[in-house]
């Protein structure tokens, strides 16, 4: 009896794993679809584009491998260098004046009220728009003939009016373009997540005498970390990534003041005809990118996926 009992329980438990790895099959399922798009789209595009960085090949014809002559290049390339270092520059700049905006824009648009609901539909007309018209748009804006930068240009330290010819003034005025343009974004992730966080917690806040300011600092920013997280990584790969707005609005300039990573890749793409050396500046920047994201999840304990509800 006891053998019969134990063979019983032992096929009972036999089952059970069959009905665990059976409804874990399903969740592979959901996954492949995903999982085909990207690697279709992006890991077999990668693939050739770093197969293509051991070639010299201006486009036509047939690929000629060199070996490392590229990566070679690159390293011992100055000028490859000096846009690395504008492309950090312009992502931190992107990150410190973004984050703010976007953060105290999107609390503030969480209310119910029907003011903000109208004004908040006016900040988000920039996602409405195209990069080109938006770059077209600056760059009209920032001529120092006729543009506005002709009228503001004397009372913030340029008497004739030429921002985008100053390297420091180009520099801003690509910075603050970028970020006309997709704070809207980042402050509707920041609404959304603002809307979430539970009243009960205001209320008790207001039991204890908090001010706006303790409930902001002490309630509003703690809920909101993973989306600050969120917020963070979209914003500094794509900073680090960007330059249709560069191209239109500066090209680069004055001189190679805003001559981002991005843009040298795409000179030596579709100007010098050099694809090979252009694929390893892409393979720089999606390494990069890959390696920034993975940090930023790492240190700021995102990875963990804690819920912000804890407790509650």
């Amino acid at each position: 009896m006891t053998a019969v009992a134990s063979t019983r329980r032992g096929g009972r438990a036999t089952d059970a794993g069959r009905g665990s790895d059976q409804a874990s099959r399903p969740g592979a399922l959901w996954v492949l679809p995903a999982a085909l798009f990207f690697g279709v789209f992006a890991g077999i595009p990668l693939l050739l584009t770093a197969v293509l960085s051991f070639t010299q090949w201006n486009g036509l014809g047939t690929p000629a491998f060199n070996g490392l002559h590229n990566w070679r290049h690159v390293l011992s390339d100055g000028a490859v260098w000096d846009s690395l270092r504008v492309s950090l520059v312009f992502m931190v700049l992107c990150w410190v004046v973004q984050t703010p905006l976007a953060l105290l824009i999107g609390v503030w648009a969480a209310g119910r009220e029907l003011n903000r609901a109208v004004l908040s539909s006016i900040f988000f007309l920039p996602l409405l728009m195209s990069t080109a018209a938006i770059a077209i748009t600056w760059r009209v804006l920032l001529d120092p003939n006729f543009g506005l930068a002709a009228t503001i240009g004397p009372y913030i330290g340029f008497p004739d009016g030429n921002i985008a010819g100053d390297q420091h003034g180009a520099v801003a005025a690509v910075v603050v373009v970028v970020a006309w343009q997709f704070v809207p974004f980042h402050a509707l992730l920041y609404q959304g997540a603002a809307r979430q966080i539970p009243k009960m917690l205001y209320d008790a806040a207001l039991i204890d005498g908090a001010t706006r300011f303790q409930q902001f600092w002490k309630i509003t920013l703690p809920q909101l970390r993973n989306t600050i997280v969120t917020s963070s990584v979209l914003m500094l790969v794509g900073s680090l990534t960007y330059f249709e707005t560069i191209l239109i609005v500066t090209d680069g300039g004055p001189g190679t003041a805003t001559m981002v990573l991005p843009q040298r890749m795409y000179i030596s793409a579709f100007q010098s005809f050099q694809m090979g050396y252009a694929s390893v500046i892409a393979l720089v920047l999606a390494a990069l990118g890959t390696a920034l994201s993975m940090l930023i999840v790492r240190f700021s304990g995102f990875g963990k996926m804690r819920s912000t509800l804890e407790g509650i």
